[in-house]
């Protein structure tokens, strides 16, 4: 069953951009974080309870000083030393058990955090995954990389260490006043007088503060971006000399960096030095009130003490919560931006799961175009009312000039892409409907430069087939003649390549994606001018693979050499976005039409070979779907 048009959330045209950070209230969004996570509420309950006896457990020194004093040291008839002694082990008992569960609470936040943080970053990173190029290119790698690292790490800090001391500030708090009011009422409402205009003010400087703390976070992935994009692009900034311009821009990021986090960590200074200068003021007022108090007889001097102590568990957990607000600000910024990419819609959503998934039926793949149109976000049509068949195990090369669409041809064919209105099948059925695991199997592009992970040649290679075993890969480079290639490196097949490849030549690298499509034994292959990259030598061996690799199988190649085209079955030539020609070489260059212009353009650039060219007939020279001759191709802006 064929979808009928696509959605926004399935057309590249829809949106094509990660989403905007969330707006959501503070609660709201920890809610949503924590529902992400849900490891992290796991076992709650006991961790609350604990948290709750190491909360009431702070006041056992104060009610210990208060009771030692009042009914030990000053006990009637003098001091009562067994009395003191009971105090003092009971206290000190209490102070132990406190540290216990103070461990055992952190311990298991930490193990449930951690838990939580890894499920959260696992689908961060699926999803950044499940967009599309189109969708991933709107932000810096480095900038995305943040959101999954950087930014989670601040919600890691705040759940494990600020989460867990606002909560025992709270409840410190709540315990703390009640115990004043039991000394005291008059005295814990001065202290609550002295502390009422912060906390009314607490909330409308946390939205000022999370202003602040999203700039720092948005900044910190721009800068991340800048300088992997700087360590990636080394080679090409040396060779031009643009070391200076780069680390100017390196240097504009960090210094904006550096802006945004004095700005933030200034206003939050602010806000926690506020907590100090009122929690000075409450213990002066409390000192000075409660003595006279004192000398009045309305305080004994054990009650007083332990006020005094209380007071300093109320203010304590004050400036911590002000300071720990602060942290909460930065992860609540660091939330919503990984949120961001989770509410970001799948432009190329895997149908698997659906009603209407189907997969590619079995046997020889034929491809169609029927009325595609196509235009990148905020840009014109790139292709328009594209009709066309590609026959079944037929070498198809698809040329025209740069611009003219044919790269999105091949991004729609393998479905990087999907077509703003029409429909493009195979095998009759629509690729929206095609779950990713069939779409996969089926069709393998081989791009211009294939990418290469930082492990062996042989896990390379079998990255087209995780499953397949090594006779298997071994099999794939003796076909295609790579053995006296191998020889020459450190491990053969089992040599590291480096990072991203480094390690090997840009034609190497092009050796190792074939052999992919070669291990993976498609149904369909689309090649993006899989030798462009490749030296005369390595091309005869390559071409001798791409021979027997597009034998009896469709294949589609975005031809930059018109000797491709000469060796295809079918040319479709594409101009301004449409498909204006289909044919053979022979019969599109007696034509006389855009093809023949082409054709024309490269035998000029072979004037000067001593041989006679026939312009209707087949040249020397290397191809995509292998070797015509000569390896001495021209290439032309096809």
């Amino acid at each position: 069953m064929a979808s009928a048009a696509p959605t926004a959330a399935t057309t590249g045209a829809a949106s094509g951009r990660i989403a905007t950070a969330s707006g959501a209230g503070g609660w709201a969004t920890v809610r949503r974080g924590l529902s992400l996570s849900p490891e992290i509420l796991q076992g709650i309950w006991v961790t609350l309870l604990l948290a709750a006896v190491s909360t009431v457990g702070r006041v056992i020194v104060p009610v210990g000083v208060q009771q030692t004093i009042d009914t030990g040291i000053n006990a009637p008839g003098g001091p009562d030393v067994g009395r003191i002694v009971t105090l003092v082990l009971l206290a000190a008992g209490a102070v132990l058990l406190t540290g216990l569960c103070a461990y055992l609470v952190n311990v298991r936040l930490f193990t449930a955090t951690e838990a939580g943080l890894a499920t959260l970053r696992t689908t961060a990173f699926r999803r950044i995954h499940d967009l599309s190029t189109l969708t991933q290119n709107t932000e810096r790698r480095g900038a995305l990389v943040s959101r999954v690292t950087s930014d989670v790490d601040t919600i890691s800090t705040f759940v494990q260490f600020g989460g867990l001391i606002l909560f025992i500030s709270l409840g410190q708090i709540v315990v703390a006043t009640v115990l004043m009011a039991v000394y005291s009422w008059w005295l814990a409402l001065l202290v609550w007088v002295a502390f009422l205009p912060l906390f009314l003010s607490l909330r409308p400087l946390q939205k000022l503060l999370s202003v602040r703390f999203a700039a720092v976070r948005e900044n910190v992935g721009l800068m991340l971006g800048g300088i992997s994009e700087a360590v990636v692009g080394a080679d090409t900034i040396r060779a031009y000399g643009a070391e200076r311009r780069t680390q100017g821009r390196i240097d504009a990021g960090v210094e904006e960096h550096r802006r945004t986090a004095t700005s933030a960590g200034v206003f939050a200074s602010s806000i926690f030095a506020s907590g100090t200068l009122v929690s000075g003021l409450a213990v002066a007022a409390v000192v000075g009130v409660g003595v006279w108090a004192g000398v009045g007889g309305a305080l004994t001097i054990g009650e007083l003490l332990a006020f005094l102590f209380l007071v300093q568990l109320f203010t304590q957990p004050v400036q911590i919560a002000t300071e720990m607000l602060n942290e909460l600000q930065n992860a609540l910024a660091g939330w919503r931006r990984v949120i961001a990419v989770l509410d970001t819609p799948a432009d190329i959503a895997d149908p698997a799961g659906s009603p209407g998934a189907t997969p590619v039926p079995p046997g020889p793949v034929t491809a169609r175009f029927e009325g595609v149109t196509y235009a990148y976000p905020d840009g014109p049509q790139v292709l328009k009312d594209i009709d066309l068949e590609i026959p079944a195990q037929a070498r198809v090369a698809v040329v025209g000039e740069t611009g003219s669409g044919k790269t999105t041809l091949a991004k729609l064919l393998t479905r990087l892409q999907d077509p703003a209105t029409g429909r493009v099948l195979l095998n009759g059925v629509d690729l929206r409907d095609v779950p990713f695991s069939s779409l996969r199997r089926r069709v393998v592009l081989v791009p211009q430069e294939g990418f290469l992970f930082d492990v062996s040649l042989r896990e390379n290679i079998r990255l087209a087939r995780p499953g397949a075993t090594d006779e298997a890969v071994d099999l794939v480079v003796t076909e295609m003649g790579l053995q006296p290639w191998l020889e020459g490196l450190p491990h053969g097949l089992d040599t590291r390549v480096g990072q991203r490849g480094e390690s090997l030549s840009a034609g190497e690298r092009q050796l190792v994606a074939v052999a992919r499509a070669y291990l993976a034994d498609p149904d369909l292959l689309v090649l993006d001018e899989a030798t462009s990259a490749v030296d005369p030598a390595t091309e005869v061996r390559l071409n001798r693979a791409l021979d027997g690799l597009t034998r009896g199988r469709t294949s589609v190649a975005i031809a930059h050499r018109l000797s491709t085209a000469e060796a295809a079955d079918l040319v479709v030539v594409v101009d301004a976005g449409r498909v204006v020609e289909t044919g053979t070489s022979v019969e599109l260059v007696r034509a006389g039409g855009v093809y023949a212009r082409l054709h024309a353009s490269w035998v000029a650039q072979r004037s000067d070979d001593s041989a006679p060219v026939d312009p209707a007939g087949p040249s020397t020279g290397s191809t995509a779907f292998g070797t015509r001759g000569a390896a001495d191709d021209v290439e032309v802006d096809a």
